[in-house]
């Protein structure tokens, strides 16, 4: 049969070598769900799909297709250094943002009311950017990390605004900005994040003005790329030690690998040595944290580096596509088509996230244009709308603009509750999409050696009223001397942010988690009026609490209470000691509940077991260096009780709970 469809196939290679595009979606790759949309128009008359334009999208369409098919996924393996730039785009601009593409979103912006917001903030952040103080080579602690960040929102903005006007002065201005980082002695390399930065803000801008820049002009910047950033990357890829982050599952993986990608494919025409062995080192790395996707996009390093890292997995991978037409099928990794699910789903109603490792204090969700890819390339309309709908109340970036798709006509609204199955288990509930004053609660599991992670297992949040009530004070300043320590004596662990005494979860004997601990979401149940998840706790702290340690989380009372239950069952007896944070005022009542108040609004917590148990305060309070957590409190239980097998069960409510609504304690095992 497949030497029938060979010999078909020659039969019809003129015919093919007219045919029209078979990347039906337009992402830069003849995939899977180019085939979807081929299959349903099979048998019609729909131009698109008529690829030899017969009239009929029929057999010898087929044919067509599977060649397109074919030879694209011939390049879903490694690339080979010697044959994979022959399919390299040679014109600029050809990194991201096409001049194709960018004349199909002219178009569209004349009837599209969402894309003339995003450009007009892109345009006046250009603006605002345009009068900034010229760059300079200054480290803030080991990093330059700032300064290429600064060049990198600069390229972009400013690059778009000259391609999107013609205006000259943005021109001028973009290329002030590469010439000054490509005269800096060096990108520090020590720190590499700042060199990948840096190269990939070159790259965009050599891309993106290329046109407008003589040619000596044009070699200053190219050299400064290579010998500040790819000529270093080489080296960090090829030294007989690779450096750490080609092996990494988290962001510096993808932030490193990206960024080079657009470097090295910006002047791959003229200087194909650095693509021929950087692509393929990246073909080679990038899996290893793609891998940190599975099975469903949750990141392990919480939602802020979501962001961070899923930017730059986008960043690297639309390069690719754009330039050589393949991401050689990296792209298609488990758990990618969901990642963008993640951050949607982790943030609350005031869009405050369940900040969880080294993430803010204040971490909301912003707009993000990495979604508007990911809901492009895999066909998601729910994705696209999440992210339109908080680019139209909030400021979008240039980048919206280059991976933009337009509004879906179609509403969605979500299932209220979410598990995500990663390396790190986090559960999200919540009473409503639409309310603002709507319950939210997440709960975290996981492993206490995760890259940026804290000794946090069991660690929860609490959100109603359009408040915050149940904290997690994020991270602390990353200058602090061992800040990213990893051994079980590390100095990190003596940082009250980070170790378990500033979170949400039991202190036993005293003690916080063991820093090599680790816990399991065991129960997650998301229909009817109690949805809940349980974490098994057992050895998240090793030899401290031999036993079972169980935390369950539910809402309770049509989805408006909270309650937070912790069942022990120990070998011997242990101090027990329940704690959480709260930037609430802290009012202890008479009969042992509390009243927490914030912004004139209420949340009511009482001890519903073990019965005659009350509420007492501690202090968050640091000393400088560390950060001193003003506003924050402990709401604890007092006293702290010695106990080998236990129950402690509390409720929190924003309305005063009455008899009827107070459910009665019924193990976990019941729930």
């Amino acid at each position: 049969m497949s030497h029938f469809i060979y010999l078909i196939t020659l039969l019809l290679l003129p015919t093919l070598a007219q045919a029209q595009s078979a990347d039906f979606n337009g992402n830069g790759e003849v995939d899977f769900a180019d085939f979807i949309r081929f299959a349903s128009a099979f048998g019609t008359t729909e131009s698109q799909y008529d690829l030899n334009q017969n009239g009929t999208v029929d057999l010898p369409d087929f044919i067509s297709f599977v060649k397109a098919f074919t030879q694209q996924n011939t390049q879903t393996g490694a690339p080979d250094p010697e044959t994979f730039l022959q399919s390299l785009d040679a014109n600029h601009p050809r990194l991201i943002l096409k001049d194709d593409r960018l004349a199909e979103l002219k178009v569209i912006w004349e009837t599209d009311p969402e894309l003339k917001k995003i450009v007009s903030d892109a345009l006046t952040e250009a603006n605002r950017l345009m009068g900034k103080d010229p760059l300079v080579h200054k480290l803030v602690g080991p990093r330059l990390l700032s300064v290429s960040r600064d060049a990198l929102d600069r390229i972009y903005h400013i690059g778009l605004a000259y391609r999107w006007t013609g205006d000259q002065k943005y021109l001028d201005a973009g290329r002030d900005v590469l010439l000054t980082v490509a005269a800096f002695p060096n990108w520090n390399p020590s720190h590499f994040l700042d060199v990948a930065e840096m190269s990939h803000a070159v790259g965009i801008g050599y891309d993106w003005f290329y046109h407008g820049l003589n040619a000596q002009t044009r070699n200053t910047i190219k050299a400064g790329l290579i010998r500040h950033g790819l000529a270093e990357g080489i080296k960090a890829y090829k030294n007989t030690k690779p450096a750490w982050w080609v092996r990494s599952e988290f962001n510096w993986n993808q932030v490193c690998n990206g960024g080079l990608t657009v470097g090295a494919l910006a002047i791959a025409e003229t200087d194909p040595e650095y693509a021929q062995q950087i692509i393929p080192e990246v073909y080679n790395s990038l899996p290893t944290a793609l891998k940190t996707y599975e099975p469903d996009g949750a990141w392990g390093e919480g939602p802020g580096y979501w962001n961070y890292a899923t930017r730059y997995t986008v960043y690297g991978l639309s390069a690719m596509e754009t330039a050589l037409g393949t991401t050689f099928g990296l792209k298609n990794k488990t758990g990618l088509a969901q990642a963008g699910y993640f951050p949607v789903h982790g943030a609350g109603p005031t869009d405050h996230y369940f900040n969880y490792a080294d993430v803010g204090e204040t971490a909301r969700r912003n707009p993000m244009p990495c979604n508007f890819w990911l809901a492009s390339t895999f066909e998601d309309d729910f994705i696209a709308a999440s992210e339109h709908a908080i680019a139209a109340r909030k400021t979008a970036e240039a980048q919206h603009v280059m991976w933009y798709v337009p509004k879906p006509n179609a509403s969605f609204i979500p299932e209220l509750d979410r598990k995500f199955n990663g390396v790190v288990e986090v559960a999200f509930l919540r009473s409503s999409w639409e309310d603002p004053n709507a319950v939210f609660v997440g709960l975290k599991a996981g492993y206490n050696q995760v890259n940026h992670g804290h000794l946090d297992l069991g660690n929860f949040i609490i959100d109603a009223q359009g408040e915050r009530w149940a904290s997690d004070l994020g991270s602390d300043d990353y200058n602090l001397p061992n800040y990213f320590g990893k051994a079980v004596d590390a100095t990190r662990w003596t940082y009250y942010r980070l170790n378990s005494e500033s979170h949400n979860v039991p202190l036993i004997n005293n003690k916080s988690q063991h820093p090599e601990g680790t816990s399991k979401l065991i129960g997650f149940r998301s229909d009817g009026t109690f949805p809940y998840v349980v974490v098994d706790l057992s050895n998240a702290y090793l030899e401290n609490a031999s036993g079972k340690i169980t935390r369950g989380l539910a809402l309770h009372n049509s989805r408006q209470d909270v309650l937070i239950q912790d069942e022990y069952d120990l070998e011997r007896p242990r101090f027990l000691q329940w704690g959480m944070t709260t930037k609430a005022t802290i009012a202890l009542q008479d009969d042992g509940s509390v009243i927490l108040t914030k912004n004139n609004k209420q949340m009511y917590a009482q001890i519903l077991s073990p019965k005659g148990w009350t509420f007492g305060i501690d202090s968050a309070q640091q000393s400088s260096p560390q950060k001193t957590n003003k506003g924050y409190s402990r709401l604890v239980i007092r006293p702290v009780y010695e106990a080998a097998q236990l129950t402690i069960t509390i409720l929190f409510s924003p309305i005063a709970p009455t008899e009827s609504s107070t459910p009665n304690v019924t193990p976990i095992a019941q729930w």
